[in-house]
């Protein structure tokens, strides 16, 4: 690579030349920020002081003496500072220095540490740059799953700072906690890194797995200071009170130094002589319900952006490209290696994936080479989306909306993490969200990150915390209260049901399992390994759920580049065992659903029209796949024998007269095209009003569901117990709606296309769709709200 500076404005220009002019269609600057130094607290202790400055930090940026005081002081903080602000110094100087304080006395362990982050890699990279600091008397380690049986005891035991993963705390911390009871004794600090990443269902559950953890350790007398980190929340005080059920000071003012970045926004261009049709249940997750027919008119975002890659890469411009799917992720890998090896052969080598999956030694081993500037250029899901320090990055590529304001610029962040400037670049996906974004910058740069949406007390999430609760110690009266004021009904329910036992000392586990296997924070249930037959190699891990749709007997499965199929998936064995070779096809999984209302919790009328939220059943089950070409022609239809699914969640909803509907302009049999199409748009809208991605969401249309009696078009969280996305789109209903309405109205195709109507994981084939019906019905709904908000207005003028 080259020693010039890089300069974003002129690679940018390079990209934009040829055959790709006219699809940059914004650039914008994020203004470099100037620096506010602080001096080191006199607490510090001197040997945690020589370590850092050793390495060249000699003061502080303003807002780590802050959060470093307040932390010293026993005050819980969040930093919510920006990526690659040095957040992490400021838990690290409060933290070491009561450890290394501990570790001074003459007898005792002195003080410890737990720390936590959302992914093993993060752990690992925590304590690769506190080993290389070299504190003297510092014994720090990692305790997570790859975690060798042999060194285990000897963490528990002598270990000050144990850097893990909610995981561990759930199956082994609370559960053994006499095991790990001097930990626990002396324990000073809890540290929960990258904590937006706690949100929806996984952040439920840590909220839930955090108030077991206080219990716990006040039962050996501790009573931790808990500091949080995040780049990107709203609201962070809330939310950090949410997760840890005590009162959180907020550090939010950012007095570290930051380059300029160059930012855009690119809209791939058409594929002539093209059209999309796709199949009326849009179930979530990312790549397992595709049914598309033919290829997209617009040229794919994965496509688009490995070309770009390979033109960085070829320039000497290190790259990371993120991908919203595993299967995108190899996609653009592979796309870039073919490509580079027309325009520069002997560079394929400089690009690899990296994704969810891997197995840990391969993924340390990618993270590695990415840092030593062997690899130039990388594919890779959000799994790279953290903190993982990784300098000297100078471009992201963003193949699609990553879901989230607050993931784009996490992503984006990745690079000019060296104090260089950076370049990212946006490259919208055929999709409503993706085409309404990069024409309307304002609603990317003018806005702020989403609202985090998380419910400490969802009790599909609190029920089967409680009761892994009084597994480990039996929970009391004065318990409840931590876990809010739903608590004891829950407990009554589980002593119903036989999991709880009432005593007069209170609640104990009523069984002879074990409480944790019930719960999984994660929301994937079992893990399935996917196991080359031939060798018995294990190639990587998948959740059970995507199994059924990625993994399944026939499927083909990407690997780093190499293709594989599935000649057998055991979900009883959880085992999937794969054949390498590629047969020239793609599949795609197809499913049939139903849903039930379960009862409604919230509504309100608009006139004639009903919106509702509440509780609903899913039953899905995968029934066949789709062998495809990569022309598009689809060569084949596959039954599959698996189980029905079903999932419990919450959903909001809304109703329609068929009158009201044909006053519109919406006949009777045109109903189920136009609703199918508008609840197509408004799913791939709602991250615009929650904390949501497209796939985290589901969906349904009917011109007569069952229990409504009505034209319905229903909305609903892909999570147990519900994720909070749709009660914020209840909640945002209007902004929501209209938002949708505009989207498909103003999209410039004839019928419906992807970046309007139609769904890349539509259950229907994307049919029946009716793009003018859609825009009618919607038209409608909103008008009937804006005179129900009219007529309001006037009785309260006339009150």
């Amino acid at each position: 690579m080259s020693g010039a500076p890089f300069d974003p404005a002129s690679a940018l220009a390079r990209l934009a030349s040829g055959s790709r002019a006219g699809r940059l269609l914004h650039v914008h600057e994020v203004p470099a920020r100037q620096a506010r130094r602080a001096e080191w607290p006199s607490w510090v202790h001197p040997a945690v002081y020589a370590a850092f400055a050793s390495s060249g930090v000699t003061s502080l940026w303003s807002h780590q003496a802050q959060a470093a005081e307040l932390a010293r002081a026993g005050e819980h903080v969040v930093m919510a500072t920006g990526t690659a602000s040095g957040k992490s110094l400021g838990y690290l100087v409060p933290v070491l220095s009561s450890l290394v304080e501990g570790a001074d006395a003459p007898t005792g362990r002195g003080a410890t540490a737990l720390y936590l982050s959302p992914t093993k890699a993060l752990a690992a990279d925590q304590v690769a740059r506190l080993q290389a600091l070299a504190i003297p008397g510092l014994r720090a380690a990692t305790y997570d799953g790859d975690t060798p049986q042999e060194e285990r005891r000897w963490i528990r035991e002598h270990a000050q700072l144990v850097l893990s993963n909610p995981d561990l705390v759930h199956h082994s911390l609370l559960p053994q906690h006499q095991r790990w009871a001097p930990f626990l004794r002396a324990l000073r600090y809890v540290v929960i890194d990258e904590c937006h990443v706690y949100r929806g269902v996984f952040g439920s559950h840590l909220a839930a797995l955090l108030r077991r953890l206080r219990r716990v350790a006040a039962r050996y007398g501790a009573s931790p200071t808990f500091v949080l980190a995040s780049a990107t929340v709203r609201d962070p005080a809330l939310h950090a009170q949410r997760l840890t059920g005590l009162p959180v000071h907020a550090v939010e003012e950012d007095g570290s130094p930051r380059e300029a970045m160059t930012f855009a926004l690119w809209e791939p261009g058409d594929l002539p002589g093209r059209d999309a049709t796709g199949a009326p249940f849009d179930g979530p997750g990312g790549e397992d319900v595709d049914t598309s027919g033919e290829t997209p008119a617009r040229r794919s975002a994965t496509s688009e952006a490995a070309d770009l890659l390979a033109d960085l890469v070829a320039g000497g411009v290190q790259t990371v490209a993120f991908a919203r799917s595993r299967a995108g992720v190899e996609a653009l890998a592979g796309s870039a290696r073919r490509s580079l090896g027309e325009v520069a052969p002997g560079l394929e080598a400089a690009v690899a994936a990296y994704r969810g999956g891997y197995l840990p030694e391969e993924r340390r081993r990618l993270e590695r080479s990415l840092r030593e500037g062997s690899l130039v250029g990388l594919a890779a899901t959000n799994a790279l989306e953290l903190g993982i320090d990784i300098s000297g990055l100078d471009a992201v590529l963003l193949a699609g909306w990553p879901g989230t304001r607050a993931s784009l610029w996490q992503q984006a962040g990745r690079a000019g993490r060296a104090g260089t400037r950076s370049l990212a670049v946006f490259v919208a996906a055929d999709d409503p969200l993706d085409t309404y974004l990069v024409h309307h910058p304002e609603a990317v740069f003018g806005q702020s990150v989403e609202a985090t949406v998380m419910d400490p007390e969802n009790p599909h999430v609190l029920a089967p915390h409680l009761a892994a609760a009084a597994a480990e110690l039996p929970l009391t009266e004065a318990d409840l209260g931590l876990f809010g004021q739903d608590a004891r009904a829950l407990v009554e329910a589980l002593v119903a049901r036989g999991i709880l036992r009432r005593r007069p000392t209170g609640w104990y586990w009523a069984r002879t399992d074990r409480a944790t296997d019930h719960v999984s924070l994660r929301g994937s249930g079992e893990v399935v390994g996917i196991v080359e037959r031939r060798t018995g190699r294990v190639l990587g891990t998948i959740d059970e759920e995507s199994a059924h749709s990625q993994v399944h007997t026939g499927a083909v499965h990407v690997h780093q580049g190499e293709t594989y199929v599935v000649t057998d998936l055991d979900l009883e064995g959880r085992t999937a065992c794969v054949v390498r070779g590629d047969p020239g096809w793609s599949t795609f999984a197809q499913s049939d659903s139903a849903f039930d209302i379960v009862a409604t919790e919230r509504s309100f009328h608009w006139g004639p029209v009903t919106v509702s939220f509440g509780p609903v059943k899913v039953h899905t089950q995968v029934t066949s796949f789709l062998r495809r070409l990569p022309s598009g022609e689809i060569i084949g239809t596959h039954p599959l024998d698996l189980p029905r699914r079903t999932l419990s969640t919450k959903a909001v909803w809304w109703t329609m007269p068929v009158e009201v509907l044909e006053a519109c302009g919406v006949e009777e049999p045109d109903i189920p095209g136009a609703a199918h199409a508008a609840e197509h748009a408004a799913i791939g809208m709602l991250p615009l009003v929650a904390t949501s991605d497209r796939w985290d969401i589901g969906g349904v249309s009917t011109a007569l569901h069952p229990d409504t009696g009505l034209p319905t078009i229903l909305i609903y969280d892909g999570h147990p117990g519900g994720a909070g996305f749709a009660e914020r789109a209840f909640d945002a209903f209007t902004t929501w709606l209209g938002a949708t309405r505009d989207a498909i109205a103003s999209c410039g195709c004839e019928r419906g296309c992807p970046a309007c109507v139609q769904s890349p994981k539509c259950g229907n084939g994307n049919d029946p769709l009716d793009k003018a019906g859609a825009v009618a019905l919607l038209s409608m709904v909103l008008a009937w709200g804006e005179a129900a908000v009219s007529r309001k207005a006037q009785v309260t003028a006339a009150g």
